[in-house]
């Protein structure tokens, strides 16, 4: 199954959100190999938030290798395989904030990239989807925790 940037996102907790969503629409992505939605929307209580503008974007980016590697050949005296290359997928949320009152408008950027040594795809899948879920579930169950962390510094 592909990725789809779905048009309806169901928002994590933070501290002063109320039932946080954001609607999305399919938006020119930077390449080919790459997936991106603008958030046009948003539902639920989330007061001064912006959606996306030309000024203060708001997108979520989703980009797959361009090339992607195979695992080589073991060595025919060790059996080991010398370098590993590495699949890397990235999702990437920009955000146009601003940094203070009568300033321009800076981007915050958020990114997660997942680095898949070639050839686990198939050799231990079961573990991929593992780690993703440990890795998405774990930023969803402290994102409130994270929100809070961001404004205030502490750990």
């Amino acid at each position: 199954m592909a990725i789809t940037i779905p048009a309806s996102i169901t928002g994590a907790a933070q501290t002063g959100f109320t039932t946080p969503g954001y609607t999305t629409v399919a938006d020119t992505p930077p390449d080919v190999n790459s997936k991106q939605n603008a958030v046009t929307a948003l539902t639920g209580t989330q007061t001064g938030v912006d959606v996306h503008s030309v000024s203060k974007p708001f997108t979520i980016t989703v980009t797959r290798p361009k090339v992607m590697q195979a695992l080589g050949k073991p060595n025919p005296v060790t059996g080991l395989i010398a370098k590993v290359p590495q699949n890397t997928y990235k999702v990437l949320t920009r955000k146009g904030v601003l940094p203070l009152a009568g300033q321009p408008n800076q981007m915050l950027i958020i990114r997660t990239e997942i680095l898949v040594p070639a050839g686990s795809d198939t050799a231990d899948a079961p573990n991929i989807k593992a780690a993703l879920s440990a890795h998405i579930g774990s930023l969803s169950s402290f994102s409130a925790g994270f929100g809070d962390t961001v404004l205030n510094g502490v750990l």
